[in-house]
């Protein structure tokens, strides 16, 4: 027998609606957070409905939730979240619960839900179809020993989330002080190759790059080009291609952030622009380094669909030194960038295994078989 089999060997379960469960509370919101109101730093996070937990910060007490323990929805979203501390609410809208049943603990409240909350509908998941939801509700006993072991799981998983992001933002600060002046000139002075009075050049991205827009592929036939768009290969491959050399792919809709560089044949949609680059000037991949870099969202003219035109990516500065340093930068950006890579390819895994492991057990907890030897009761 499992120790799971073991823990959970004649437990009285009681299924219930979570309609019918009237001491479960949904919390009247505070005042919507507008996206341009989000800071990078304070007091209070910002919870919305999107994947990423925390969506940003306030120092406005009269936007949070009081300290308490919640589940978090969105109308219609698969981020069912848990918190248990003073949060506001984001710009997109949220639904908040707790359990004041005696009974119920709200932090395995929020494991049920996971487990038996089923995608129907147009929806991934709609708020409005949870109170048809049913769950197994144990002893407060077995809910506390659940949550224990639930919880280690997710410790672990999110100790990996962190250390991959603590990863990428250490490979974006290496990248950006790289990109800096000052050391753009100390990498030209160890190298010794800048002539006097020629140090290092501001340029307009016009005078160096040429941006392009790209069409619609439907009219083309089958082939081996990848089509892009705003969030990479689409899955579609084409027998035309709109351009066949070094480039940087910009988004012009929606992740405006999310840049490319490509080497090989492609086609793009609308929805991304191409460039053509001057490589007499400036190296394609130290182009796309620097694009990397450079906050790209401060040129949106669209606060509710980010959104990138021409003549504001024609504008941006570049600092140019001479290619020979250019392609020293970017040699050692190469190297950074492998080893990211090689980060992005383990630890995800290794997150993604995590998780299916947690799954697993996590439905297994909740399962209250017949194997395990448990009784259902219509009465706690």
């Amino acid at each position: 027998m499992t120790k799971i089999e073991e823990m959970l060997k004649g437990v009285k379960v009681e299924w219930k609606k979570l309609g019918e469960v009237k001491e479960i509370e949904v919390v009247t919101p505070p005042k919507k957070i507008k996206k341009q109101d989000y800071n990078s730093y304070g007091k209070y996070p910002i919870i919305d409905q999107g994947k990423e937990y925390i969506v940003g910060f306030t120092e406005d007490e009269l936007l949070v939730f009081p300290i308490n323990e919640y589940v978090i929805f969105g109308d219609h979203t698969e981020s069912i979240k848990y918190a248990n501390f003073s949060f506001a609410q984001g710009a997109d809208g949220i639904k908040v619960m707790k359990s004041d049943c005696t009974y119920l603990s709200t932090k395995y409240l929020y494991y049920a839900i996971l487990s038996f909350y089923k995608k129907t509908g147009k929806y991934m998941r709609h708020f409005s179809r949870l109170k048809d939801t049913e769950i197994p509700i144990p002893s407060l006993e077995i809910q506390e020993k659940i949550v224990e072991t639930l919880d280690k799981f997710t410790n672990y998983v999110t100790e990996l989330k962190a250390e991959l992001k603590a990863r990428e933002r250490q490979y974006s600060f290496y990248r950006d002080k790289l990109l800096s002046e000052e050391y753009l000139m100390k990498i030209s002075e160890q190298i010794n190759t800048l002539q006097e009075n020629n140090i290092i050049q501001f340029v307009k991205l016009e005078e160096l790059v040429k941006i392009k827009h790209g069409r619609d592929w439907k009219s083309l036939g089958r082939g081996n080009i990848p089509v892009y768009g705003s969030g990479g290969e689409m899955g579609v491959f084409v027998d035309s291609f709109a351009y066949n050399k070094p480039t940087v792919l910009i988004p012009r809709k929606g992740s405006i952030e999310n840049v490319f560089y490509v080497e090989k044949p492609f086609w793009n949609v609308d929805t991304i622009f191409y460039t053509e680059i001057d490589e007499k000037q400036i190296m394609p991949k130290y182009f796309y380094y620097f694009i990397q870099s450079y906050d790209i969202s401060s040129l949106s003219t669209d606060s509710t669909r980010p959104s990138l035109t021409q003549s504001a990516l024609n504008k941006i500065i570049i600092p140019l030194p001479e290619l020979l340093i250019q392609d020293k930068v970017v040699e050692i950006l190469d190297k950074f960038q492998e080893l990211l890579s090689d980060t992005k390819g383990l630890l995800p895994q290794e997150i993604d295994q995590r998780q299916k492991q947690y799954e697993y057990y996590r439905d297994k907890l909740l399962t209250f078989d017949t194997e395990c030897g448990n009784t259902h009761t219509s009465n706690l």
